[in-house]
């Protein structure tokens, strides 16, 4: 069990979004990986403990997607992101959750977290959601720097395939935070 003191701690879910959760995602379909979050996030509010709920979202012409000179770059569909892509799954979101849309894979450049953080208190961030390796670890890596402890939810993130997410898991995690599963967390007041 990982205990965690809920007026310093956050929960932080990556991109539990219309079009991202329906992706072919492993080792956890995006389906359970939305139950597990919902279910943490009712954990972390009832706690009193603040909810962030991060999205990745882009202007129609994708004119604020990040260009770096990059074998991959991202594309935007043709025709443009479908309706609703960038949309909070049903269900997940409270009035009083904290809402951050990056435009970028981690949620700290670019955006009001860190400064919504520390306002409010927050030393230890707990951070789960979609992909693994990419938006959930560059946001792990930068509350690391930023000087937060970190637990990472491994049954409630997942990722394009689960070699990324077992990497991510068993050799990066372990060196920025704490590892647990959704049950080994508990909030104390």
């Amino acid at each position: 069990m990982i205990t965690l003191s809920a007026p310093t701690t956050a929960l932080i879910l990556i991109d539990l979004q219309n079009g991202i959760v329906g992706y072919p995602l492993a080792p956890y379909a995006g389906e359970a990986v939305v139950a597990q979050g919902k279910q943490l996030a009712r954990r972390f509010r009832a706690a009193g403990a603040p909810v962030v709920l991060v999205n990745v979202a882009f202007s129609a012409d994708f004119g604020d997607a990040l260009r770096s000179p990059v074998d991959q770059p991202p594309q935007a569909p043709p025709g443009g992101f479908p309706e609703g892509w960038s949309y909070l799954v049903d269900g997940l979101a409270e009035p009083h959750d904290l809402r951050v849309t990056k435009r970028q894979w981690g949620a700290f450049y670019g955006t009001e977290l860190d400064l919504q953080l520390r306002r409010r208190g927050v030393t230890t961030v707990v951070v789960a959601g979609v992909a693994t390796n990419m938006g959930v670890e560059s946001t792990a890596r930068a509350a690391h720097e930023h000087g937060y402890a970190v637990v990472l939810v491994e049954d409630a993130t997942t990722s394009l395939s689960t070699e990324m997410h077992a990497f991510a898991f068993d050799k990066i995690f372990p060196l920025l935070g704490r590892v647990a599963k959704v049950a080994e967390i508990e909030l104390q007041a």
